[in-house]
Protein backbone atom coordinates (compact mmCIF):
# COMPACT_ATOMS: atom_id res chain seq x y z
CA UNK A 1 0.00 0.00 0.00
CA UNK A 2 1.54 3.16 -0.99
CA UNK A 3 1.93 6.38 1.30
CA UNK A 4 -1.05 8.51 0.04
CA UNK A 5 -3.48 5.02 0.38
CA UNK A 6 -2.39 4.46 4.03
CA UNK A 7 -3.38 8.74 4.37
CA UNK A 8 -6.23 8.27 2.72
CA UNK A 9 -7.51 4.77 4.32
CA UNK A 10 -10.92 5.97 6.65
CA UNK A 11 -12.11 8.03 3.25
CA UNK A 12 -11.96 5.12 1.44
CA UNK A 13 -13.61 2.99 4.43
CA UNK A 14 -16.21 5.59 4.80
CA UNK A 15 -17.13 5.24 1.22
CA UNK A 16 -17.01 1.63 0.92
CA UNK A 17 -19.73 1.21 4.38
CA UNK A 18 -22.07 3.76 1.83
CA UNK A 19 -21.65 1.57 -0.89
CA UNK A 20 -22.41 -1.63 0.92
CA UNK A 21 -25.33 -0.15 3.14
CA UNK A 22 -27.28 0.74 -0.16
CA UNK A 23 -26.70 4.03 0.79
CA UNK A 24 -28.27 6.56 -2.32
CA UNK A 25 -26.66 9.40 -1.86
CA UNK A 26 -22.89 9.78 -0.88
CA UNK A 27 -23.06 13.29 -0.03
CA UNK A 28 -25.91 13.02 2.19
CA UNK A 29 -24.00 10.04 3.82
CA UNK A 30 -20.83 10.08 4.07
CA UNK A 31 -19.84 12.98 2.60
CA UNK A 32 -21.67 15.25 5.26
CA UNK A 33 -18.44 16.06 7.18
CA UNK A 34 -20.08 19.23 8.37
CA UNK A 35 -23.87 18.25 8.55
CA UNK A 36 -24.90 21.21 6.39
CA UNK A 37 -25.04 18.90 2.70
CA UNK A 38 -28.86 19.33 2.75
CA UNK A 39 -28.90 23.18 3.39
CA UNK A 40 -25.91 24.00 1.54
CA UNK A 41 -28.04 23.50 -1.89
CA UNK A 42 -29.80 26.52 -1.06
CA UNK A 43 -27.61 28.91 -1.61
CA UNK A 44 -24.82 26.97 -3.90
CA UNK A 45 -26.40 24.67 -6.60
CA UNK A 46 -23.66 22.04 -8.30
CA UNK A 47 -24.19 21.46 -11.48
CA UNK A 48 -22.09 19.13 -13.65
CA UNK A 49 -20.82 20.17 -16.63
CA UNK A 50 -21.05 16.45 -18.99
CA UNK A 51 -17.74 15.44 -19.80
CA UNK A 52 -18.53 12.77 -23.55
CA UNK A 53 -17.75 9.00 -22.45
CA UNK A 54 -15.06 8.93 -25.21
CA UNK A 55 -12.73 11.63 -23.05
CA UNK A 56 -11.01 11.60 -20.05
CA UNK A 57 -10.70 14.83 -18.24
CA UNK A 58 -8.90 14.68 -14.96
CA UNK A 59 -8.86 18.84 -14.60
CA UNK A 60 -5.64 20.23 -12.90
CA UNK A 61 -5.47 22.70 -14.00
CA UNK A 62 -7.98 25.91 -15.79
CA UNK A 63 -7.64 29.22 -17.31
CA UNK A 64 -10.04 32.05 -18.79
CA UNK A 65 -9.23 32.65 -22.21
CA UNK A 66 -9.91 36.42 -23.75
CA UNK A 67 -12.95 33.99 -25.82
CA UNK A 68 -14.13 33.12 -22.51
CA UNK A 69 -13.49 29.53 -23.16
CA UNK A 70 -12.03 27.84 -20.45
CA UNK A 71 -8.64 25.91 -21.00
CA UNK A 72 -8.04 22.50 -19.12
CA UNK A 73 -4.57 21.12 -18.64
CA UNK A 74 -5.36 17.34 -17.43
CA UNK A 75 -2.98 15.29 -15.47
CA UNK A 76 -2.73 12.96 -18.52
CA UNK A 77 -0.75 15.60 -20.08
CA UNK A 78 -3.91 16.97 -22.42
CA UNK A 79 -5.02 20.76 -22.59
CA UNK A 80 -8.45 21.15 -23.83
CA UNK A 81 -10.71 24.40 -24.65
CA UNK A 82 -14.35 23.84 -23.58
CA UNK A 83 -16.79 26.39 -24.22
CA UNK A 84 -20.21 26.50 -22.67
CA UNK A 85 -19.47 25.72 -19.14
CA UNK A 86 -21.75 29.12 -17.84
CA UNK A 87 -24.59 27.38 -20.07
CA UNK A 88 -28.10 27.41 -18.05
CA UNK A 89 -28.14 23.41 -19.18
CA UNK A 90 -24.69 23.03 -20.05
CA UNK A 91 -24.08 21.20 -23.37
CA UNK A 92 -19.89 22.13 -23.66
CA UNK A 93 -18.09 21.62 -26.56
CA UNK A 94 -14.42 20.02 -25.76
CA UNK A 95 -11.36 20.72 -28.19
CA UNK A 96 -8.28 18.59 -27.65
CA UNK A 97 -5.34 21.55 -28.70
CA UNK A 98 -2.68 19.65 -27.42
CA UNK A 99 -1.48 16.63 -26.02
CA UNK A 100 1.83 14.36 -24.77
CA UNK A 101 3.10 16.49 -21.51
CA UNK A 102 2.59 15.26 -17.85
CA UNK A 103 0.68 15.96 -15.03
CA UNK A 104 -0.66 19.79 -15.78
CA UNK A 105 -0.59 21.44 -12.33
CA UNK A 106 -0.88 25.03 -13.67
CA UNK A 107 -2.01 26.90 -16.54
CA UNK A 108 -1.26 30.30 -17.41
CA UNK A 109 -2.01 32.60 -20.77
CA UNK A 110 -0.29 35.36 -22.47
CA UNK A 111 -0.28 36.79 -26.13
CA UNK A 112 -1.41 33.73 -27.54
CA UNK A 113 0.64 31.27 -25.95
CA UNK A 114 -0.17 28.51 -23.60
CA UNK A 115 2.42 28.42 -20.08
CA UNK A 116 2.07 25.31 -19.26
CA UNK A 117 3.79 23.90 -15.72
CA UNK A 118 3.69 20.03 -15.73
CA UNK A 119 6.41 17.88 -13.71
CA UNK A 120 9.24 18.49 -15.79
CA UNK A 121 9.46 21.66 -17.21
CA UNK A 122 7.33 24.93 -17.66
CA UNK A 123 6.65 25.04 -21.61
CA UNK A 124 5.45 27.43 -23.73
CA UNK A 125 2.80 25.84 -26.00
CA UNK A 126 1.28 27.60 -29.42
CA UNK A 127 -0.61 26.84 -32.31
CA UNK A 128 1.64 28.72 -35.33
CA UNK A 129 -0.73 27.56 -38.33
CA UNK A 130 -3.75 28.40 -37.21
CA UNK A 131 -5.23 25.54 -37.45
CA UNK A 132 -6.43 24.76 -33.99
CA UNK A 133 -3.76 22.62 -33.00
CA UNK A 134 -0.68 22.68 -30.69
CA UNK A 135 2.73 22.54 -32.90
CA UNK A 136 4.72 23.78 -31.00
CA UNK A 137 6.40 23.21 -27.62
CA UNK A 138 9.20 25.22 -26.32
CA UNK A 139 10.98 24.66 -22.68
CA UNK A 140 10.71 28.08 -20.71
CA UNK A 141 12.60 26.48 -17.70
CA UNK A 142 13.58 22.95 -16.62
CA UNK A 143 15.70 24.21 -13.70
CA UNK A 144 14.71 21.68 -11.71
CA UNK A 145 15.29 17.84 -11.52
CA UNK A 146 12.51 14.95 -12.23
CA UNK A 147 12.80 11.47 -11.56
CA UNK A 148 10.01 10.26 -9.49
CA UNK A 149 6.42 10.06 -10.10
CA UNK A 150 5.63 12.02 -7.07
CA UNK A 151 7.19 15.43 -8.35
CA UNK A 152 4.78 17.42 -9.41
CA UNK A 153 4.99 20.47 -10.28
CA UNK A 154 2.71 23.89 -9.75
CA UNK A 155 2.39 26.66 -11.48
CA UNK A 156 0.77 30.00 -10.72
CA UNK A 157 -0.72 32.73 -13.52
CA UNK A 158 1.38 35.19 -14.60
CA UNK A 159 1.97 38.40 -11.60
CA UNK A 160 1.83 41.84 -12.44
CA UNK A 161 5.31 42.17 -13.24
CA UNK A 162 5.04 39.17 -16.35
CA UNK A 163 7.02 36.31 -13.36
CA UNK A 164 4.96 32.89 -13.23
CA UNK A 165 5.92 30.74 -10.28
CA UNK A 166 6.55 27.04 -9.67
CA UNK A 167 6.00 25.23 -6.28
CA UNK A 168 8.28 21.68 -6.18
CA UNK A 169 6.90 18.80 -4.31
CA UNK A 170 9.51 16.29 -2.80
CA UNK A 171 10.63 13.12 -4.00
CA UNK A 172 8.14 10.43 -3.44
CA UNK A 173 6.56 12.60 -1.00
CA UNK A 174 9.81 12.52 2.01
CA UNK A 175 13.17 13.28 0.16
CA UNK A 176 14.56 15.72 -2.02
CA UNK A 177 17.03 13.54 -4.49
CA UNK A 178 16.50 15.84 -7.73
CA UNK A 179 17.14 19.92 -8.20
CA UNK A 180 15.29 21.98 -6.22
CA UNK A 181 13.07 19.54 -5.45
CA UNK A 182 10.70 21.41 -2.51
CA UNK A 183 11.61 24.99 -3.53
CA UNK A 184 9.75 27.51 -5.14
CA UNK A 185 11.06 29.13 -8.57
CA UNK A 186 10.27 31.91 -10.14
CA UNK A 187 10.41 32.31 -14.20
CA UNK A 188 10.89 35.89 -15.17
CA UNK A 189 9.70 37.41 -18.68
CA UNK A 190 13.30 36.67 -19.69
CA UNK A 191 12.96 33.05 -18.96
CA UNK A 192 15.55 33.16 -16.33
CA UNK A 193 14.73 30.95 -13.13
CA UNK A 194 15.46 32.26 -9.82
CA UNK A 195 14.97 30.08 -6.53
CA UNK A 196 13.22 31.91 -4.26
CA UNK A 197 12.28 29.71 -1.00
CA UNK A 198 13.11 26.30 0.34
CA UNK A 199 11.37 23.95 3.03
CA UNK A 200 8.53 23.16 0.61
CA UNK A 201 6.59 19.58 1.32
CA UNK A 202 3.99 18.91 -1.19
CA UNK A 203 2.46 21.35 -2.46
CA UNK A 204 -1.04 21.79 -3.88
CA UNK A 205 -1.41 24.37 -5.74
CA UNK A 206 0.80 28.14 -5.67
CA UNK A 207 -0.70 31.89 -6.51
CA UNK A 208 -1.28 35.01 -4.80
CA UNK A 209 -3.89 35.94 -1.97
CA UNK A 210 -5.82 38.40 -2.11
CA UNK A 211 -3.76 40.62 -1.87
CA UNK A 212 -1.73 40.13 -4.18
CA UNK A 213 1.07 38.50 -2.07
CA UNK A 214 2.09 35.12 -3.55
CA UNK A 215 0.85 32.02 -1.48
CA UNK A 216 0.79 28.14 -2.05
CA UNK A 217 -1.39 25.14 -0.19
CA UNK A 218 1.12 22.80 2.05
CA UNK A 219 -0.02 19.79 2.59
CA UNK A 220 -0.11 17.45 6.12
CA UNK A 221 2.90 15.24 6.63
CA UNK A 222 6.39 15.17 7.77
CA UNK A 223 6.87 19.07 9.74
CA UNK A 224 3.43 19.78 9.17
CA UNK A 225 0.92 18.61 11.52
CA UNK A 226 -1.88 19.91 8.96
CA UNK A 227 -2.66 21.32 5.81
CA UNK A 228 -1.87 25.40 5.71
CA UNK A 229 -1.80 27.79 3.38
CA UNK A 230 2.00 29.55 3.44
CA UNK A 231 3.30 32.65 2.48
CA UNK A 232 6.39 32.43 0.01
CA UNK A 233 8.57 34.93 1.37
CA UNK A 234 11.63 36.00 -0.95
CA UNK A 235 14.32 34.05 1.10
CA UNK A 236 12.40 32.28 3.22
CA UNK A 237 12.23 28.84 4.86
CA UNK A 238 8.69 26.81 4.67
CA UNK A 239 9.22 24.34 7.37
CA UNK A 240 10.98 20.99 6.15
CA UNK A 241 14.55 20.65 6.16
CA UNK A 242 15.27 17.66 4.05
CA UNK A 243 15.82 20.35 0.90
CA UNK A 244 19.00 22.06 2.64
CA UNK A 245 21.03 20.41 0.05
CA UNK A 246 20.01 22.51 -3.20
CA UNK A 247 21.48 25.98 -1.23
CA UNK A 248 24.53 25.38 -2.95
CA UNK A 249 22.96 26.14 -6.43
CA UNK A 250 20.89 28.90 -5.38
CA UNK A 251 23.40 31.64 -4.84
CA UNK A 252 21.17 34.34 -4.04
CA UNK A 253 19.49 32.97 -0.95
CA UNK A 254 22.20 32.51 1.17
CA UNK A 255 23.37 30.07 3.69
CA UNK A 256 20.63 27.27 4.83
CA UNK A 257 18.86 28.23 8.00
CA UNK A 258 19.67 26.48 11.17
CA UNK A 259 18.41 22.99 11.49
CA UNK A 260 14.97 22.92 13.18
CA UNK A 261 14.61 20.91 16.52
CA UNK A 262 12.13 18.59 16.02
CA UNK A 263 9.17 18.19 18.83
CA UNK A 264 8.93 22.04 19.54
CA UNK A 265 6.23 24.45 18.24
CA UNK A 266 6.58 26.88 15.32
CA UNK A 267 6.20 30.22 17.66
CA UNK A 268 9.00 29.46 19.29
CA UNK A 269 11.15 27.75 16.84
CA UNK A 270 10.66 30.67 14.46
CA UNK A 271 12.56 32.90 16.92
CA UNK A 272 15.56 30.37 16.48
CA UNK A 273 15.46 29.86 12.82
CA UNK A 274 15.68 33.45 11.70
CA UNK A 275 14.13 32.28 7.69
CA UNK A 276 11.19 29.93 8.83
CA UNK A 277 7.94 31.44 7.24
CA UNK A 278 5.11 30.82 9.95
CA UNK A 279 1.85 29.08 9.02
CA UNK A 280 -0.66 31.89 7.26
CA UNK A 281 -3.83 29.85 7.77
CA UNK A 282 -4.13 26.46 9.58
CA UNK A 283 -6.66 24.40 8.06
CA UNK A 284 -7.70 21.84 10.57
CA UNK A 285 -6.40 18.45 9.76
CA UNK A 286 -10.21 16.24 8.93
CA UNK A 287 -12.88 18.93 9.38
CA UNK A 288 -11.19 21.50 6.99
CA UNK A 289 -9.93 18.51 4.08
CA UNK A 290 -7.00 16.46 4.24
CA UNK A 291 -5.55 17.03 0.87
CA UNK A 292 -5.57 20.44 -0.32
CA UNK A 293 -5.19 21.75 -3.50
CA UNK A 294 -5.50 24.84 -5.98
CA UNK A 295 -6.90 27.91 -5.01
CA UNK A 296 -8.76 31.10 -6.81
CA UNK A 297 -9.46 34.60 -5.58
CA UNK A 298 -13.53 35.87 -5.54
CA UNK A 299 -13.02 38.43 -8.44
CA UNK A 300 -16.84 38.14 -9.31
CA UNK A 301 -18.10 41.55 -8.23
CA UNK A 302 -21.03 39.74 -6.42
CA UNK A 303 -22.00 37.44 -8.86
CA UNK A 304 -21.04 34.79 -6.65
CA UNK A 305 -22.51 36.12 -3.50
CA UNK A 306 -21.48 37.93 -0.44
CA UNK A 307 -17.64 36.50 -0.47
CA UNK A 308 -15.80 38.81 -2.45
CA UNK A 309 -12.25 38.86 -2.80
CA UNK A 310 -11.60 35.72 -0.71
CA UNK A 311 -9.94 33.02 -1.23
CA UNK A 312 -11.78 29.63 -2.45
CA UNK A 313 -9.83 26.57 -1.94
CA UNK A 314 -10.49 22.80 -3.09
CA UNK A 315 -9.82 19.37 -1.03
CA UNK A 316 -8.94 16.52 -3.31
CA UNK A 317 -9.67 13.67 -0.21
CA UNK A 318 -12.84 15.01 1.00
CA UNK A 319 -14.11 16.46 -2.17
CA UNK A 320 -15.06 19.74 -0.94
CA UNK A 321 -14.54 23.59 -1.39
CA UNK A 322 -13.54 25.73 1.66
CA UNK A 323 -13.10 29.94 1.89
CA UNK A 324 -9.97 31.90 3.44
CA UNK A 325 -9.21 35.49 4.18
CA UNK A 326 -5.67 36.81 5.63
CA UNK A 327 -4.38 39.84 6.85
CA UNK A 328 -0.86 40.95 7.18
CA UNK A 329 -0.18 41.90 11.20
CA UNK A 330 3.05 43.37 12.55
CA UNK A 331 4.38 42.17 8.74
CA UNK A 332 3.24 38.50 9.77
CA UNK A 333 0.55 37.37 7.47
CA UNK A 334 -1.77 35.10 9.36
CA UNK A 335 -6.30 34.32 8.52
CA UNK A 336 -9.19 32.49 8.80
CA UNK A 337 -10.44 29.43 6.78
CA UNK A 338 -14.46 28.73 7.02
CA UNK A 339 -16.21 25.78 5.32
CA UNK A 340 -18.34 26.13 2.09
CA UNK A 341 -19.76 23.48 0.16
CA UNK A 342 -19.18 19.68 0.46
CA UNK A 343 -20.46 16.66 -1.92
CA UNK A 344 -18.40 17.34 -5.12
CA UNK A 345 -18.32 14.51 -7.19
CA UNK A 346 -14.73 13.46 -7.55
CA UNK A 347 -11.58 14.57 -5.50
CA UNK A 348 -11.31 18.59 -6.49
CA UNK A 349 -7.67 19.36 -8.04
CA UNK A 350 -8.16 23.27 -9.02
CA UNK A 351 -10.87 25.52 -8.92
CA UNK A 352 -11.32 28.60 -11.66
CA UNK A 353 -13.96 30.73 -11.59
CA UNK A 354 -15.80 31.23 -14.86
CA UNK A 355 -17.03 34.22 -16.96
CA UNK A 356 -20.52 34.36 -15.61
CA UNK A 357 -18.86 34.54 -12.38
CA UNK A 358 -19.30 30.46 -11.20
CA UNK A 359 -16.79 28.52 -9.59
CA UNK A 360 -15.10 26.08 -11.87
CA UNK A 361 -14.22 22.67 -9.83
CA UNK A 362 -12.45 19.60 -11.62
CA UNK A 363 -10.32 16.64 -10.38
CA UNK A 364 -9.69 12.96 -10.25
CA UNK A 365 -9.64 9.88 -7.75
CA UNK A 366 -7.22 8.19 -9.84
CA UNK A 367 -4.34 7.28 -7.03
CA UNK A 368 -5.83 7.95 -3.92
CA UNK A 369 -9.31 7.13 -2.31
CA UNK A 370 -12.14 10.21 -1.93
CA UNK A 371 -15.16 10.68 -1.23
CA UNK A 372 -16.69 11.20 -4.58
CA UNK A 373 -17.33 8.41 -6.41
CA UNK A 374 -16.83 9.45 -10.19
CA UNK A 375 -13.39 8.62 -11.56
CA UNK A 376 -13.19 12.16 -12.69
CA UNK A 377 -15.44 15.28 -13.40
CA UNK A 378 -16.15 18.83 -13.85
CA UNK A 379 -19.13 20.65 -12.06
CA UNK A 380 -19.54 24.29 -11.46
CA UNK A 381 -20.44 25.41 -8.31
CA UNK A 382 -23.16 28.21 -8.82
CA UNK A 383 -25.17 30.97 -6.65
CA UNK A 384 -28.50 30.92 -6.52
CA UNK A 385 -29.41 34.16 -5.80
CA UNK A 386 -30.02 33.52 -1.82
CA UNK A 387 -28.09 34.92 1.00
CA UNK A 388 -26.58 32.27 3.10
CA UNK A 389 -26.33 33.28 7.00
CA UNK A 390 -22.29 32.76 7.80
CA UNK A 391 -19.74 34.25 9.39
CA UNK A 392 -18.31 36.59 6.33
CA UNK A 393 -14.75 36.98 7.91
CA UNK A 394 -12.96 37.33 11.10
CA UNK A 395 -9.96 39.42 11.87
CA UNK A 396 -7.96 40.02 14.88
CA UNK A 397 -7.93 43.07 17.06
CA UNK A 398 -5.76 43.69 19.76
CA UNK A 399 -8.00 42.24 22.76
CA UNK A 400 -9.80 39.77 20.34
CA UNK A 401 -11.23 39.98 16.88
CA UNK A 402 -14.09 41.51 14.83
CA UNK A 403 -16.31 38.88 13.22
CA UNK A 404 -18.17 39.86 10.01
CA UNK A 405 -21.62 38.29 9.14
CA UNK A 406 -23.52 38.13 5.92
CA UNK A 407 -26.91 38.95 7.45
CA UNK A 408 -27.67 41.11 10.70
CA UNK A 409 -27.22 39.02 13.70
CA UNK A 410 -30.28 39.27 16.06
CA UNK A 411 -29.62 41.07 19.42
CA UNK A 412 -30.87 38.65 22.15
CA UNK A 413 -28.28 35.62 20.81
CA UNK A 414 -25.50 38.32 19.45
CA UNK A 415 -24.99 40.33 23.00
CA UNK A 416 -25.37 37.12 24.98
CA UNK A 417 -21.52 36.39 25.41
CA UNK A 418 -22.60 32.58 25.90
CA UNK A 419 -23.24 32.97 22.09
CA UNK A 420 -19.57 32.87 21.58
CA UNK A 421 -17.80 29.66 22.13
CA UNK A 422 -13.58 30.04 21.83
CA UNK A 423 -11.09 27.60 22.04
CA UNK A 424 -7.46 27.28 21.16
CA UNK A 425 -4.77 24.79 19.91
CA UNK A 426 -1.63 24.21 18.23
CA UNK A 427 0.48 21.27 16.62
CA UNK A 428 3.94 20.20 17.38
CA UNK A 429 6.48 21.46 14.80
CA UNK A 430 8.40 17.91 14.16
CA UNK A 431 9.38 15.77 11.79
CA UNK A 432 6.95 12.53 12.19
CA UNK A 433 4.27 12.59 9.51
CA UNK A 434 1.29 14.59 11.16
CA UNK A 435 0.83 15.05 14.48
CA UNK A 436 -2.19 15.69 17.01
CA UNK A 437 -3.78 18.80 18.52
CA UNK A 438 -2.21 20.18 21.63
CA UNK A 439 -2.15 22.44 24.04
CA UNK A 440 -5.54 23.21 24.34
CA UNK A 441 -6.86 26.10 26.00
CA UNK A 442 -10.52 28.08 26.97
CA UNK A 443 -10.26 32.03 26.33
CA UNK A 444 -12.52 33.66 28.63
CA UNK A 445 -15.07 35.62 26.42
CA UNK A 446 -14.95 39.37 28.54
CA UNK A 447 -17.11 41.00 26.43
CA UNK A 448 -19.16 41.50 22.75
CA UNK A 449 -20.21 44.44 20.98
CA UNK A 450 -22.80 44.30 18.15
CA UNK A 451 -22.62 46.59 15.50
CA UNK A 452 -25.82 48.91 14.85
CA UNK A 453 -26.57 46.82 11.85
CA UNK A 454 -26.27 43.76 13.49
CA UNK A 455 -23.59 42.69 10.76
CA UNK A 456 -20.41 43.07 12.86
CA UNK A 457 -19.79 41.71 16.19
CA UNK A 458 -15.62 42.60 18.41
CA UNK A 459 -15.13 40.20 21.33
CA UNK A 460 -12.75 40.98 23.80
CA UNK A 461 -10.92 37.79 25.12
CA UNK A 462 -9.06 37.09 28.12
CA UNK A 463 -5.96 36.06 26.52
CA UNK A 464 -4.76 35.77 22.39
CA UNK A 465 -2.42 32.85 22.46
CA UNK A 466 0.34 33.27 19.86
CA UNK A 467 1.02 30.03 17.71
CA UNK A 468 -2.63 29.05 18.33
CA UNK A 469 -5.51 28.27 15.91
CA UNK A 470 -8.48 30.32 17.76
CA UNK A 471 -11.61 28.12 16.90
CA UNK A 472 -15.14 29.64 16.97
CA UNK A 473 -18.37 27.85 17.39
CA UNK A 474 -21.56 29.79 16.99
CA UNK A 475 -24.04 27.30 16.75
CA UNK A 476 -26.41 29.77 19.48
CA UNK A 477 -25.81 32.39 16.76
CA UNK A 478 -29.34 33.50 14.87
CA UNK A 479 -29.88 36.24 12.52
CA UNK A 480 -32.91 38.84 12.73
CA UNK A 481 -34.62 36.50 10.90
CA UNK A 482 -34.16 33.55 13.25
CA UNK A 483 -31.82 31.77 11.16
CA UNK A 484 -28.92 29.72 12.12
CA UNK A 485 -25.96 29.94 10.56
CA UNK A 486 -25.52 27.64 8.07
CA UNK A 487 -21.54 26.74 8.92
CA UNK A 488 -21.12 27.48 12.52
CA UNK A 489 -16.79 27.32 12.64
CA UNK A 490 -14.16 29.25 11.58
CA UNK A 491 -10.87 28.85 12.64
CA UNK A 492 -8.35 31.39 12.78
CA UNK A 493 -4.46 31.04 13.30
CA UNK A 494 -2.68 33.76 15.22
CA UNK A 495 0.63 34.67 14.83
CA UNK A 496 0.90 37.91 15.86
CA UNK A 497 -1.50 40.20 17.95
CA UNK A 498 -1.49 43.91 16.97
CA UNK A 499 -0.65 46.60 18.55
CA UNK A 500 -2.99 49.19 20.92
Amino acid sequence: MNFFARRHLPALTCWLIGIASGVPSWAEEVGDMWGTAVREREYYRIVNIPISKDLVVEAGAFVTLPDKRIAVGTRRGDLYLVDGVDEEKPSPRYHLFASGMDEIFGLAYKDGAFYVSQSCELTRVTDRNGDGKADRFEVVSDAWGYANYHEYAFGSKFDPQGNLYVALGLSASYHSRALFRGWAMKITPEGKTIPIASGLRSPGGIGPNEHGALFYIESQGPWNSSCSLKFVKQGGFMGHPISYNWYKFAPGMGSPPAQPESGGRIVTEKERVKKLVPYAVIFPYIRMGRSITGFVVNRTKGKFGPFENQMFLGDYTQSIVMRATTEKVNGVWQGACYPFREGLSTGILNVEFTPEGNLLCGGTNRGWPVRGIKPFALERLEWTGRMPFEIERVTITPKGFDLRFTKPVDSVTGDDLKTYKVSTFTHIYHAGYGGPEVDQTTPVVKAVKLSPDGLGATLELGELKRGHVHEFDLGALRSRDKEALLHRHAYYTVNEVPAE
